[in-house]
């Protein structure tokens, strides 16, 4: 597998997307689920906003920003207005910005799900810690890091699992969007086996990268497990 060229390109296309877009995905989850934590009419407005791409189809997804990043669509459309009409391009159609595009397209699909399971991790840190801290001195970043961060642990592993899951797995956006292309320029690993399986019809080599898939998935799985095996805050109990 890994004197395939293709195959080779796939992985690191996947671990790119797990790498620039889970990070994106996790700041921003963190960034919003804390300023949406205090509740309200707008927090409200939020959640059905950022819960949205979560409850409509995948291929509506990808088709609406197959549309948005379209060399006449409203990225482009929104460059000009802007007085930046240089920079448009054919964003899906371009190999240096497709695998981007297709990252910009899974973090506005996937945040809203971290949002809310930081939002839930944030509701299980006990009110008395928080105003122990603010008797402490504690306040704003300073009780972020040392106080409510380190209570979010098993949410962290919980997130970093699911995002290695989603971005090793994914298909439908980038099948629906570029199908791999231009010249293979955003192959992921299942874009590639599903050309293999029924373009190809190399069904025994398609097997080989649903394997590569599986194995590639696991480790990255176990090295989570392994680097979250300890919850800090039990340690210093």
């Amino acid at each position: 597998l890994w004197a395939d060229d293709i195959f080779r390109r796939a992985v690191t296309n996947n671990l790119l997307l797990l790498v620039g877009a889970g990070a994106t995905i996790l700041v921003l989850a963190l960034l919003l689920s804390h300023a949406l934590r205090g509740g309200g009419r707008m927090a409200k407005v939020a959640r059905a906003v950022y819960l949205f791409p979560q409850i409509i189809s995948l291929v509506v997804v990808a088709v609406l920003w197959q549309f948005i990043f379209n060399p006449t669509g409203l990225f482009n459309a929104g460059l000009d207005k802007l007085g930046l009409g240089n920079l448009s391009k054919p964003w899906l159609g371009e190999s240096k910005w497709a695998l981007p595009a297709v990252g910009v397209t899974f973090i506005w699909w996937a945040v809203g799900f971290y949002i809310m399971l930081f939002e839930a991790g944030l509701k299980q840190v006990p009110e008395e810690v928080n105003e122990a801290a603010a008797l402490d001195g504690s306040l704003g970043w300073h009780r972020f890091r040392h106080v409510t961060w380190p209570l979010l642990w098993s949410v962290k592993r919980v997130a970093v699992i699911y995002l290695v899951i989603n971005s090793m797995n994914v298909f439908a956006l980038v099948f629906l969007m570029t199908r791999g292309g231009p010249d293979h320029s955003s192959e992921v690993m299942l874009t590639h086996l599903y050309e293999q399986a029924f373009v190809n019809s190399s069904f025994g080599y398609a097997t080989a990268v649903a394997i590569g898939n599986f194995f590639v998935v696991m480790a990255l799985t176990l090295l989570i497990l392994f680097v979250f095996r300890r919850n800090p805050v039990e340690g210093r109990r």
